[in-house]
């Protein structure tokens, strides 16, 4: 057995002597049958022959992707076909009469009777496009939180068996490192809306502080309940009990930047700049008291990491242990972070089975959501709640503009700005460029989720903020793109994971299968409970259910 994620090199050496006598390098593919055939070829000189026979061919593991892909772009088409048929009136009306036969019915007599009174409705369409704009909500937000949410569902269930659709083992990044950082980002920037709107509302800050303590009291508590599963094992027990996690990690990241926001907002503060010769700073100078606490806790950060002496471990140790760094720390894993985390919580009370546990044979526990990282996810959270300052700000007067004002030509000068945060984003990616030295194993501070480094935060808060703009750019500027299918699970995102954490493995969502090898049946069935949960989430927002904390 073998890995197949990356190019391997066999080297045959000698019985005396530990000589190497040949070397080959080979990249293996998935369920094929290989033989080494070393031969003698001179018994003088003692050399020798080393060929790679296939005695069974791989298979082409990515080819269920590709008819996966196929199968739900045919659905997209056949939805896109139907909606160009819906704007035909006589299709529409025909489609409408059969669902709605006794209502169609009733509108043609009414309309018989009375036909003043659609043209005095339609007379004077302001007061219902502005009592609309005054509701409008920004889809954009919601269809990345649902993007972000259902990778990760579809991530948690298995991702069809692919390394790619798991965690990176220790330093890089895979499709799976991206989403909860994401989710974070997008947390952040609602929080910047929910706690102007309440303010501008009219609640005290008291009330919004009682709101912000009960939702992150939830949030930690359903965290610790979904995260300790316990339906085959008995009663739970407080011996073993996993503490931290990720809605933990959410509630208390909620807290920390809820709380920050509102303590230094201030009234109007919402327009989002302050003029000054800089536009760079645009978007710092009003927020420079929470600048200030933030860079506090990345030097705690910094200090805890490399200056924090740990037993039996170098200082400012960044790697997995085990058979890492040719093992010279086995029980060194996560360094600072992991040491604080059996320090305060305890070995039985953070997770047991790390990432880093396959390829490094690690045997100590390590928590990926533990102390020391949260601190990284609260920068993480702030810099999402920066994009609200100029980015959705203008948004809104662009909606504003486009619902009052007929035939407007020039909102390009609305809706883009050439601060929009840009500028700051720009340096995150600069600051990642150096601290990783564009690789991934050879910077001062490579990128590592389980350790939640800056690096893997301000590289992924670049990532998130072009996706954003993109998004926002189709769905709410453009109008292109209505946000489905993501939009409805970003409207009941707690509901949604909680709902995929405890059902994990109950059918639908999963079954036993034939073959458990196969990447064809674990990609069918992540993808049918993935796609469940979003067909769930739309039967909920059509039924206005929204579960809101």
């Amino acid at each position: 057995m073998l890995d197949t994620q990356h190019p391997l090199t066999l080297l045959v050496n000698g019985s005396v002597g530990d000589r190497e006598l040949c070397k080959i390098q080979y990249h293996f593919g998935e369920f094929g049958n290989y033989s080494l055939v070393v031969k003698t070829l001179s018994t003088s000189t003692k050399t020798l022959s080393c060929d790679l026979v296939v005695n069974e061919g791989p298979i082409n593991s990515y080819l269920p992707i590709l008819f996966a892909f196929l199968v739900y772009m045919g659905i997209l088409a056949i939805l896109i076909v139907g909606r160009l048929f819906m704007k035909i009136d006589p299709v529409r009306n025909w489609v409408y009469k059969k669902q709605n036969p006794r209502e169609t019915d009733h509108l043609i007599n009414s309309e018989s009777r009375s036909p003043n009174t659609a043209e005095s409705v339609s007379s004077d369409p302001a007061p219902r496009l502005w009592s609309t704009a005054s509701r409008q909500r920004l889809r954009s937000l919601d269809t990345f939180r649902g993007l972000s949410l259902i990778i990760m569902v579809f991530v948690n269930y298995g991702g069809g068996k692919y390394w790619f659709f798991k965690h990176e083992s220790w330093n890089g990044l895979t499709v799976a490192d991206l989403v909860f950082p994401w989710f974070v980002f997008i947390m952040g920037t609602s929080i910047s809306l929910s706690l102007s709107s309440m303010l501008r509302w009219g609640s005290s800050k008291r009330k919004v502080l009682g709101k912000i303590l009960w939702r992150s009291f939830l949030l930690i508590l359903l965290g610790i309940i979904v995260v300790n599963p316990n339906y085959c094992l008995g009663p739970l027990s407080w011996d073993n009990l996993r503490i931290p996690g990720v809605l933990q990690r959410l509630g208390f990241t909620y807290l920390v930047v809820a709380a920050l926001e509102l303590l230094f907002t201030r009234a109007g503060a919402e327009s989002g700049t302050l003029e000054t010769p800089c536009p760079a700073l645009r978007d710092i100078l009003p927020y420079w008291p929470q600048w200030i606490f933030i860079l506090v806790l990345e030097v705690i950060w910094l200090c805890l990491t490399f200056l924090l002496p740990v037993p039996g471990c170098p200082r400012g140790y960044l790697g997995p242990g085990g058979i890492g760094d040719f093992g010279n720390y086995p029980n060194c894993t996560g360094g600072a972070a992991g040491y604080i985390d059996r320090l305060l919580l305890g070995e039985k009370h953070i997770y047991q089975h790390p990432s880093s546990n396959v390829v490094y044979q690690t045997t100590m526990p390590y928590d990926p959501e533990g102390i020391l990282g949260t601190i990284n996810t609260i920068f993480m959270a702030f810099l999402g709640l920066q994009v609200p300052l100029s980015f959705l700000a203008m948004c809104y007067m662009y909606f504003y503009a486009m619902q009052t004002i007929s035939g407007i030509c020039c909102s390009g000068s609305i809706y883009i700005s050439p601060s929009l945060n840009f500028s700051n984003f720009l340096f995150q990616g600069i600051i990642s460029a150096v601290l990783t030295k564009c690789s991934k194993e050879e910077g001062f501070i490579p990128i590592n989720k389980n350790l939640w480094s800056v690096s893997y935060v301000t590289t992924l808060s670049c990532f998130a903020f072009i996706l954003l703009l993109l998004i926002y750019y189709l769905v709410d500027v453009k109008r292109l793109w209505s946000g489905a299918p993501f939009f409805y699970p970003g409207m009941n995102s707690i509901l949604v994971y909680i709902g995929h954490e405890v059902f994990e493995n109950y059918f639908p969502f999963k079954w036993k299968m034939q073959d458990s090898q196969s990447h064809a049946e674990h990609l069918t069935q992540n993808l049918i409970a993935t796609t469940l949960w979003v067909i769930i989430s739309y039967v909920l927002y059509r039924r206005r259910i929204f579960w809101k904390i």
